[in-house]
């Protein structure tokens, strides 16, 4: 774990630390700085840097011995400066601060002007890499030698922004909050479990939180959440956050999240095998606890809501059936064809409750929707959907700044005559093997009404990726905190 980053105007050479780290591009000659570190290491960097042929290729080093104030030194290849983005500022972090952890370094100054840390968009994402990439989840390990995480310090030397490393430090402990909640079992992990967590966050300034229980949404009219949530004997929780940092009476910008904090697939029994990673498939509610927490921490001036539609999904005797109808928030009638489609009915009320209640001025919804999204994407990118062109550029955008990729799948009008049902509205299904994540979107859809929309499949990017090296070897990966609060903080500048 980092325990914290401070920014110094010193050199490099003159911050006492275990490990001090350096970047140099390929092509490029010492600077004046790494100079003055040779000289402190008897010019031994320069040496190893000539003897080994560095190259200054991506990820490579080189490291040699310090003195009593600096340990260890080490020259890292940034590659191509042409080439080299903010995504590639956060991988290359990680990439240290791991090596910083084999040698179970204490402290460690970075040379920032060598990374390009002066610019504020690189500073942050650098930084955010020296957090994620040290992110280890081992709380339920007995083991007290593997249990033992060595706190680190690191101290960014130069021309670096405080600013943008306070705001790294923030979005980091947000991403790593919703990598801890998702990996945690769910005997663990109950609705209970999310709910504590959401009223732990709306302790900060500018929020409120309000739980239902099964009664009140059954009471609100929730038949689609309801009939997910009969099965469970978990008690099923609907999470309300209210984060008012703008101006009154300013309509909200809505996050609305899946949190089935585990899915056997219902009488529609899913496979034993890998069945114990569905306790991943509240990943959305996860991301947006991180996005919620980070606003908590960062108090940008806009009105956010955030609900959160949490439940197992189990084959008790009271679980609903295929074949059964229920009716939706919005009124609309629903046949479940298959109980393991369940996260879209949990959704479509959330959804529709949230429209009727805050009348927000843009939605965006997260879940571990579909397989299918595995299928066509891979654990490289999110599939995204929405009715409105201009949020989702704004998602793209956003996308592009935080090296979370998302890929646009249609909504075309024939995709939505898929869903019709013969007797009832509509069905949790669309055709049979085919388009899948789309069936989910436009089922989806039917519960925003014209409220500006995108929804996010995360299932591919939940858990599983385990490149760039800020992405954890396994469990969770936090996958939308950054992307979304990078979005919410355009809207405001």
């Amino acid at each position: 774990m980092v325990k914290g980053i401070k920014v110094s105007s010193k050199s490099a050479d003159s911050v006492k630390a275990d490990l001090c780290v350096t970047g140099m591009f390929e092509g490029k000659s010492m600077s004046k700085d790494q100079k003055s570190l040779d000289s402190l290491c008897g010019g031994a960097l320069s040496l190893a840097v000539e003897l080994s042929g560095f190259d200054a290729k991506f990820g490579k080093s080189v490291q040699v011995f310090g003195n009593s104030s600096l340990k260890r030194v080490s020259v890292y290849g940034a590659g191509d400066k042409a080439e080299f983005k903010t995504d590639n500022a956060r991988d290359l972090a990680a990439m240290i601060v791991k090596d910083a952890q084999k040698h179970e370094a204490k402290s460690i100054t970075v040379d920032a002007g060598s990374f390009g840390l002066n610019r504020d968009a690189f500073c942050q994402a650098f930084c955010e890499g020296l957090i994620l990439g040290a992110y280890s989840f081992n709380e339920y390990k007995s083991d007290k030698k593997e249990k033992k995480v060595t706190p680190i310090t690191i101290t960014v030397t130069g021309n670096a922004s405080a600013v943008m490393v306070n705001k790294a430090l923030a979005i980091g402990d947000s991403v790593s909050l919703a990598r801890d909640v998702s990996n945690h079992p769910a005997n663990i992990a109950t609705p209970t479990f999310l709910a504590n967590h959401a009223k732990r966050i709306g302790k900060a300034k500018n929020f409120k939180v309000k739980i239902l229980d099964y009664k009140d949404c059954k009471k609100l009219g929730m038949g689609a959440f309801c009939g997910v949530a009969q099965g469970a004997k978990e008690p099923a929780k609907a999470i309300i956050m209210e984060y008012m940092g703008g101006k009154k009476g300013d309509k909200p910008f809505a996050l609305v999240g899946k949190g089935l904090t585990f899915d056997s697939g219902g009488i529609s029994l899913k496979p034993g095998a890998k069945m114990d990673e569905m306790k991943f498939d509240m990943c959305g509610s996860s991301t947006v606890l991180g996005v919620m927490n980070a606003i908590a921490e960062l108090q940008p001036k806009m009105n956010v809501v955030a609900v959160i539609g949490s439940t197992e999904n189990m084959p008790g005797s009271n679980a609903q059936r295929p074949g059964d109808i229920v009716t939706a928030y919005n009124g609309k009638t629903i046949e479940i064809l298959n109980t393991d489609a369940e996260g879209r009915l949990l959704l479509a009320d959330m959804l529709s409750y949230t429209v009727d209640k805050y009348k927000p001025v843009g939605m965006m919804d997260f879940a571990t929707l579909t397989g299918a999204v595995l299928i066509a994407l891979g654990h490289k990118s999110s599939g995204v959907m929405g009715n409105n062109d201009d949020l989702m550029k704004e998602v793209k955008k956003s996308s592009d700044n935080t090296g979370e990729r998302v890929w646009e799948l249609p909504m075309w009008k024939e995709y939505s005559e898929d869903i019709k049902s013969k007797i009832a509205d509509i069905k949790n299904l669309g055709a049979p093997m085919q388009a899948g994540t789309i069936a989910g979107g436009v089922f989806l859809q039917e519960f925003v009404g014209d409220t500006p929309w995108v929804h996010m499949d995360i299932a591919g990017m939940a858990w599983g990726p385990t490149k760039p090296s800020y992405q954890p070897k396994n469990g969770a990966t936090g996958y939308g905190v950054r992307i979304v609060y990078d979005l919410l903080e355009n809207r405001i500048k």
